[in-house]
């Protein structure tokens, strides 16, 4: 696998090499992009929902939130759901500049920052959708009239588990391009062309070919040996 992505220009971590021409039709259908795109919308419907119709007054001007009156839940919903709203566009917008990366060890960082943060985030949304739950199964008309923020409620629950969807599954790419980084690392020094290392036969032949050559004396001829005359 890792020798397809490199015969593609696939260069480590999962990005393109570096300086490669971005493509934006290419970069909007991968999987990694929309998940993101769904993310920030989600996470826009979630604290939407709750700024706009999740406090109801009991007629006084005092406002309470819809699940069973507690403030906790409300900004809880509201916090996460903004802070994923603006994650989400930053990781887009590293998505983007991350081919121009050349340094192997930012890319590395840029990666571990994603894993982290896209775990971190599905366990927030799942704490969330739990608590969210809770606090609307324990709500009942007589204390808030429902009917005035049902919907709204019910939609910060829906896309509260939404979220943990999305955001599990980009904590899965990351730790796949992670993987495939590693991957691609320890090919690239494993395959490292090495020296060969000489056979015995050659290095006899090179102490052969190196060494000075015989030169004839009188010392070394053989006895009874004569001069040729000279033509």
């Amino acid at each position: 696998m890792v020798m397809i992505m490199m015969m593609n220009g696939t260069g480590s971590y999962g990005a393109g090499r570096t300086g490669s021409e971005f493509d934006p039709i290419t970069f909007a259908k991968r999987p990694q992009t929309i998940l993101r795109f769904l993310a920030w919308v989600f996470s826009m419907v979630v604290f939407g929902s709750i700024v706009n119709e999740g406090y109801v007054n009991m007629g006084s001007e005092r406002l309470h939130c819809v699940f069973n009156k507690n403030e906790d839940a409300c900004n809880y919903g509201i916090i996460i759901g903004v802070l994923a709203f603006l994650a989400s566009l930053c990781f887009l917008a590293l998505d983007v500049y991350f081919p121009q990366i050349s340094s192997v060890k930012d890319r590395k960082r840029a990666v571990l920052l994603e894993m982290g943060f896209s775990g971190l985030w599905a366990f927030l949304w799942f704490v969330g959708f739990c608590f969210l739950a809770n606090q609307w199964s324990r709500t009942s008309p007589k204390q808030l009239p429902l009917e005035q923020a049902s919907d709204a409620a019910r939609a910060a629950i829906a896309f509260s588990f939404f979220s943990i969807l999305i955001w599990a599954a980009l904590t899965v790419l990351a730790v796949q391009k992670f993987l495939l980084g590693t991957d691609m690392a320890l090919f690239t020094s494993a395959d490292a062309p090495k020296q060969p290392y000489p056979s015995n036969d050659a290095i006899h032949q090179t102490t052969i070919d190196k060494s000075p050559t015989l030169i004839e004396t009188v010392e070394t001829r053989p006895p009874g040996y004569q001069i040729p005359p000279a033509f």
